[in-house]
């Protein structure tokens, strides 16, 4: 994971891991997958901001993958002590090979409460 802050308008980095099989049932199939998941935001002020976060995903098994491309808007809110995080962000598959979604809707709400 690598998270690049310099800025306060807008920040970026990426996260990837790997999940492959080495143990367990032998009659159950293998897994051999990677995701990389980039992300960017733009901060816009007042608590608004631009962002993207798309998963890509290649399966190394089925030689399938899935390269999504999102952008999306979030707020940030304070609401007494606790801080509400809310997103949208469509996104779109620019490349596919396999059965893969063509389009999609990642949304979330993140909350925090700080002592």
């Amino acid at each position: 994971m690598a998270f690049i802050a310099k800025s306060p308008v807008f920040q970026f980095g990426g996260l990837a891991t790997w999940q492959a099989s080495f143990a367990g049932d032998k009659n159950r199939p293998s897994t051999n997958f990677a995701a990389i998941q980039p992300f960017y935001f733009w901060q816009l002020g007042k608590g608004t901001y631009l962002r993207g976060a798309p998963t890509w995903v290649f399966n190394f098994k089925d030689d399938s993958y899935s390269i999504p491309l999102g952008l999306g808007i979030g707020q940030v809110l304070k609401m007494e002590k606790t801080v509400f995080n809310l997103f949208v962000e469509p996104q779109y598959t620019m490349l596919h090979k396999g059965t893969q979604p063509q389009f999609q809707v990642f949304m979330g709400i993140n909350l925090q409460f700080p002592n």
